[in-house]
């Protein structure tokens, strides 16, 4: 839901609190409990929840379930709880996904009643801390996204800043100190009903599954805010928002080689002509010594770009110096596809065309597949993307012709005179990138 639809009542509050927040930089606000609570903003709120689908809680009510009990007896239920000052949060389920280098990313799922609340919270409190975040932040921004990110990195190496310290912050959603996070909100605001409020979700139980049976258990955590609640991008941004401050404003990066920081929520890298030792002291001093977080040091790397067959990989994009394809001998600044990009789309393709698959009908799993890859393409569309898209189109094609073979006993063959790219373009209507 863009600005412009929302309601106008919550539009000119959004609109007053960026106004007040950009004319004084030290104002706290006090009174915003009152806007939270307000129906048209649950309503809101409940619009972005239902919009975003999601599962189900720590107590089993889905967003079906309440549809079909009646949306608004729902949204009325949790204003009376929050005027009357009786709203306690639900615990958070713990669920884990498989990342890329086989390890598992815990995600905490909190109950919808409890969503729709931090939405709400989220979209009386956004204008204002957006108002104080650095241009060098992209990530869960509104009007900001990963693409300005790379076009940002891009511009910094055209300019030469060819040598960059590439950071990753060793679980951060899961270590951001409580004590911190707080005193930044309370920066800004100073309601003591909105600070309890975020307060009960970073201490909220976390619920995880027993093994072999065993019923789940819960504990509460001393720090971090739960990857997968609405309200932690934004409490993310505020946190790592003090480094993006001290760092812009340093004249150690100025003086040395005119360093660029570029960050997406918890990924940053920082370019710069020449990177010195004291920059990157620096950033680790901030980030570890000041911030209370930890540096993976054995993914976090310095790159000189200008070496051969260096490369940077930031948000499924690789840059680096490569070599005419024409044999001109002259290198040239590439932005393409990373190789664990495109690993990890084979991988969603073999998912989606797996022997699992052969009870979907022909023309719904095309059009699946067809989605997915349009969906893909317009991410991947920066730079130099041809030599991945032709990639992923020969994949899908075998990928596809394999499932046509399985999916009956009799061996399956392509009509007499026609290709199976034919085939599956012209009859079946896939269409490729």
């Amino acid at each position: 839901m863009r600005e412009a639809e929302l309601p106008p009542k919550l539009r000119d509050w959004r609109a007053k609190l960026s106004a007040k927040a950009k004319q004084e930089k030290r104002f706290r606000f006090y009174s915003l409990y009152g806007m939270i609570c307000d129906l048209e903003t649950l309503r809101v709120a409940w619009a972005k929840v239902r919009a975003n689908a999601g599962a189900p809680g720590v107590d089993g009510v889905s967003i079906e379930q309440i549809e079909r009990e009646g949306v608004e007896a729902f949204l009325k239920g949790i204003e009376e709880d929050l005027k009357q000052k009786r709203y306690r949060c639900g615990a958070v389920r713990r669920v884990y996904i498989h990342k890329p280098n086989g390890k598992l990313r815990p995600l905490g799922i909190p109950n919808v009643r409890d969503r729709v609340v931090q939405t709400a919270v989220k979209l009386i409190l956004e204008p204002i801390f957006e108002v104080d975040f650095e241009d060098c932040s992209y990530g869960f921004r509104p009007g900001r996204g990963a693409h300005q990110a790379l076009e940002a990195i891009l511009e910094a190496l055209q300019r030469g800043h060819m040598n960059v310290y590439d950071a990753d912050l060793e679980g951060y959603f899961d270590s951001i100190p409580h004590d911190k996070l707080m005193a930044c909100v309370r920066m800004r605001v100073v309601d003591g009903s909105v600070l309890e409020l975020i307060r009960q979700w970073l201490q909220a139980v976390v619920m995880e599954a027993g093994d072999d049976g065993k019923p789940p258990t819960g504990r509460r955590n001393g720090k971090g805010t739960p990857q997968g609640g609405v309200i932690s991008p934004l409490l993310a941004n505020i946190y790592l928002h003090w480094f993006d401050y001290v760092f812009e404003r340093a004249k150690e990066m100025a003086r040395r080689g005119g360093a660029v920081l570029v960050r997406y929520a918890d990924d940053f890298v920082v370019l710069a002509h020449e990177l010195t030792g004291e920059v990157r002291d620096f950033i680790e001093k901030k980030i570890e010594g000041w911030l209370g977080l930890k540096i993976n040091r054995e993914k976090t790397q310095v790159i000189n770009l200008r070496e051969a067959g260096a490369s940077l990989d930031f948000l499924g994009y690789r840059f680096g110096l490569d070599w005419d394809r024409f044999g001109r001998k002259r290198r040239f600044l590439n932005q393409s596809v990373s190789k664990k990009a495109l690993m990890r789309e084979r991988a969603r393709l073999r998912e989606m065309t797996a022997p699992n698959q052969c009870w979907k009908p022909l023309p719904l799993l095309v059009k699946e597949v067809n989605v997915h890859l349009q969906g893909w393409a317009n991410y991947f569309c920066a730079g130099r993307p041809r030599p991945a898209f032709r990639a992923i189109n020969h994949y899908v094609v075998q990928r596809l012709s394999c499932h046509l073979r399985r999916r009956s006993q009799r061996p399956w063959r392509c009509p007499k005179g026609v290709s199976i790219h034919d085939y599956l373009c012209n009859h079946l209507g896939l269409r490729l990138l």
